[in-house]
């Protein structure tokens, strides 16, 4: 006859191997459920890479064709000596061509900088597309008229990431080039003559 110590025993060996099935079952369970969490975050981070790549290609076809140079081209030849010259010759009174291409340039730049300080793009990203030295020349030369215009009409905080983008941008152009210097003509010629 079976004795009820061996019955025991069995039992005993019985539920350690559930226990041990459990434990294993466990472990497999928690190793898949971790490749999956980062096979999802792999595909979020390259989805995130894609889109900013997107945004950055149609950065770059808007400012870099054409159109976009001359409309920068036009702007960074303007002439002024001072914001009431400025106002005549440029101003919304005067010249709305010229207003709605720099307010376009304006928000666009400054749209750029506010993604930049939110950090939805990166700044050597935005740097390496290639129209960096446009976002600093664009901030050095209308630098007095924005501040003018923030005493004047729209507040302290008016055109803020604009000037921003072109900080980062000049950062990493000094970074690159420590000799870097903007010129006084910006884009225009100067014969050595």
């Amino acid at each position: 006859m079976v004795d009820l110590s061996e019955i025991q025993a069995v039992y005993y060996m019985v539920a350690a191997t559930g226990v041990l099935v459990a434990a294993a079952y466990y472990v497999m369970n928690m190793r898949a459920s971790r490749k999956s969490q980062e096979l999802a975050q792999k595909t979020q981070e390259q989805t995130l890479e894609t889109r900013k790549l997107q945004f950055l290609t149609t950065t770059v076809q808007f400012l870099m064709n054409e159109e976009g140079f001359k409309t920068i081209g036009e702007l960074l030849n303007m002439e002024w000596t001072d914001y009431d010259d400025f106002e005549k010759k440029y101003g919304s009174d005067h010249g709305l061509d010229n207003y709605a291409k720099r307010y376009y340039i304006i928000t666009y730049y400054n749209m750029l900088g506010a993604f930049l300080r939110e950090k939805l793009i990166d700044a050597e990203s935005l740097y390496n597309t290639g129209p960096a030295i446009q976002f600093i020349f664009f901030w050095h030369k209308f630098k007095g008229i924005i501040e003018r215009q923030r005493e004047l009409y729209v507040g302290a905080d008016y055109g803020r990431d604009l000037e921003f983008l072109s900080d980062e941008m000049m950062k990493i152009k000094l970074r690159k080039d420590p000799s870097f210097k903007v010129p006084e003509t910006f884009m225009r010629y100067v014969p050595s003559n």
